[in-house]
């Protein structure tokens, strides 16, 4: 069996790193943060120890500046014959930037961006999204299949970033959209736990809809997503919008939302509280019975 190391354990990597260990891979594990840890994984001293004593390593860290920084640190240690496989949301440029920053070492990168939310991350039902060298990605085809349930092989380096920024700004927009329909079924006098399923039994449904519309309506927003990460991920599709010339009206518009809910909020809010902008505007709380805090 490989034995990968795990460099970032957040909620997502926490969860990933999970689903290695319960498939049976030797998993060593570090973050920052030594109360966090996965049960049955090795937990290392330090990010170096680390790639010192795996065959390849995994990294899943809050921003591309710490991405850049673990991986530094990390190359004088890893194995001649390692690779790095980066779940980090990067850019398309930052992702071939420090792949050539591996490469000058001898080090093949393969990113691999998840999408479907950390609680479809702990059932190992995570949608991944793979760039790299056909090789690499076979080599790790064991592993995404412990980790996700749906896997795609996207084209070379720098592709997988492009395909997730499109995801998350579909993301983004549905969930402005569900705060809306739902801040409009109140406000009509209807029954949102009833207006909730209704929606979710029409034409105009949606997977953000059915996950975090329930969570606005339990009150919790916990989605396990801040603010400032979509804020950086719409700043990511916006760039690309301006570099291949097409024009994002929705994006535009939800990403004024979101600096809008970080003002109120912060940025370590919820992203699903840019539902509470509306709520705060027209003083209507969207609560119904029924809805969970955390989705599992």
């Amino acid at each position: 069996m490989i034995h990968y190391g795990y460099i970032g354990l957040g909620n997502l990597g926490a969860a990933c790193a999970g689903c290695l260990v319960k498939a049976g891979f030797p998993v060593t594990v570090y973050d920052l943060n030594p109360a966090l840890t996965v049960p049955g994984a090795t937990r290392a001293t330090s990010a170096e120890a680390v790639a010192a004593s795996v065959d390849h390593v995994i990294t899943c860290l809050p921003s591309p500046a710490v991405s850049e920084r673990v991986l530094r640190n990390i190359l004088p240690n890893m194995q001649k014959t390692a690779s790095w496989v980066e779940m980090s949301t990067l850019g398309r440029d930052e992702v071939l930037r420090l792949a050539a920053v591996a490469s000058d070492v001898g080090i093949r990168m393969m990113e691999l961006p998840v999408t479907g939310g950390v609680h479809l991350a702990h059932q190992g039902k995570i949608t991944m999204l793979a760039g790299g060298d056909r090789d690499l990605f076979d080599l790790h085809h064991g592993a995404m299949q412990a980790m996700g349930d749906r896997i795609f092989h996207m084209g070379p380096l720098g592709s997988s970033s492009i395909i997730k920024v499109i995801t998350n700004m579909l993301a983004f927009i549905h969930l402005k959209a569900t705060s809306e329909a739902l801040m409009l079924a109140k406000r009509g006098g209807l029954d949102l736990a009833q207006a909730h399923a209704a929606i979710a039994a029409s034409s105009g449904n949606s997977f953000v809809h059915e996950t975090e519309g329930a969570l606005i309506l339990n009150g919790s927003y916990d989605i396990a997503f801040n603010i400032d990460l979509a804020l950086k991920d719409l700043g990511f599709a916006l760039g690309f919008g301006k570099e291949f010339g097409v024009p994002l009206d929705l994006a535009s518009m939800t990403n004024q939302t979101y600096i809008a809910a970080k003002a109120a909020y912060g940025g370590e809010a919820q992203s699903p509280m840019i539902a509470k902008l509306l709520e705060d505007l027209l003083h209507t709380d969207l609560r119904a019975d029924g809805f969970p805090a955390r989705l599992e």
